[in-house]
């Protein structure tokens, strides 16, 4: 039989580094073979310099809208940004398909191997089916109004079956709520009778004026909803925060991705925990830093979300909110924060590097295959410059 050997100054298994006197063993279809001394690897082993990585999981994408790049300038705040994908989003279809083709393997090539991306539209699809990427695509429903929630439902559960006829094991598709302040009483309702014991996500506390409009119906979403002809706010006011007013709504055992986070406070962190715990629901935080800080210049509370034992995964956003689709970028990003660069170094790799991989394949229920170099799984392997400026895949 035909193995790939590996040695590199580092070697992370998806739980710890190794030193480099570890060599990673792959059969020729890029199963683990084993780790084992580099005394006892015999010949034939490939000698890099960097930290060698299971594949990345992203965990939150929008590939369809990849057309997006350089469109939005930096730092406007969200809610002109949201404004701007609404009223700028349409392009030639021929011009769509090119940058999604583009973004695809941008992420294959820098070692991104299962992608948990964000659908309006099948614009992707045609792409995904040849992919080799796995896609968790979230089918995201977009409904302000109880009235309309059943025609906007049925809309989502077409294009929720383009994916599904079109796009195969281990592929998979799930309607999903795009935000608290886009989703009616009644169309979270109903998103939750469709997503019983699946994986869905939403962003979450992007921005402060999400809290204003459930606790007072005022603030700057306002601005967006007169795009949709709308003078006040159609969603009802709780007198709550977001998270606490919309994630009673979910009652069927879903794992829910919260991404974003950037506003997040620890009473909605303690809430959502004794939430979670006391109806089986399993809760992740998908963080983005790049694209926060495109979007908004500021980063979420890591060190709360670590504090409260949060399961924490990586995502990269869009080409709309971002300067690359890289999860090592994502990385840098997290360790140049102080809190970070506090923590005595390979604990702080060793932790961030967890996120990118068997945080992220399990938390998309991938782990049986992907997110850590144990035997019989096929991985991926992924080398990481030492200063995590980039990656490249090496199988």
């Amino acid at each position: 039989m035909t193995y790939r050997k590996f040695k590199a100054d580092k070697l992370f298994n998806g739980y710890q580094l190794l030193g480099a006197g570890n060599t990673l063993i792959m059969d020729a279809t890029g199963v683990v073979v084993d780790i084992v001394d580099v005394q006892n690897a015999g010949d034939d082993i490939q000698v890099l310099e960097g930290i060698l990585s299971p594949g990345f999981i992203n965990c939150h994408c929008h590939l369809e809208l990849s057309h997006m790049k350089n469109v939005i300038d930096p730092h406007t705040g969200l809610i002109e940004f949201l404004c701007t994908v609404v009223q700028k989003r349409g392009f030639e279809k021929e011009v769509i398909q090119q940058a999604i083709r583009q973004a695809e393997n941008e992420m294959y090539e820098n070692g991104i191997v299962a992608v948990g991306d964000i659908c309006n539209t099948a614009d992707a699809v045609a792409i995904k089916s040849s992919s080799k990427i796995k896609w968790q695509n979230f089918i995201e429903v977009l409904s302000l109004t109880d009235e309309k929630a059943g025609e906007w439902m049925q809309h989502y559960q077409q294009v929720l079956q383009q994916h599904q006829q079109q796009l195969h094991s281990p592929n998979r598709s799930v309607l999903s709520p795009h935000a608290p302040y886009t989703i009616s009483p009644k169309t979270f309702q109903l998103i939750n009778e469709a997503t019983a014991n699946q994986i869905i996500s939403i962003h979450n506390q992007e921005h402060p004026a999400e809290d204003e409009l459930y606790k007072t119906g005022k603030g700057d979403y306002l601005k967006l909803f007169s795009i949709f002809g709308m003078q006040a706010s159609p969603l009802p006011v709780s007198g709550k925060s977001s998270l606490q007013t919309y994630l009673p709504y979910f009652t069927n055992q879903q794992s829910i991705l919260l991404v974003h986070n950037t506003f997040i406070q620890q009473d909605d962190i303690s809430f959502a925990a004794d939430y979670a715990t006391e109806n089986n629901i399993n809760l992740a935080y998908c963080l983005c830093p790049n694209a926060n800080l495109y979007i908004e210049n500021k980063l979420p509370p890591i060190e709360m979300l670590l504090q409260n034992n949060c399961n924490i995964v990586l995502g990269t956003d869009s080409y709309s909110s971002n300067w690359q689709l890289s999860i090592v970028k994502e990385i840098e990003s997290i360790l140049a924060m102080p809190f970070f660069k506090k923590m005595e170094q390979q604990q702080a790799t060793e932790m961030v590097l967890q996120w990118a991989t068997i945080n992220g394949a399990k938390t998309l229920q991938w782990d049986d295959e992907s997110g850590s170099f144990e035997k019989g799984k096929k991985p991926g392997v992924v080398l990481i410059q030492p200063d995590f400026t980039s990656s490249v895949r090496l199988l």
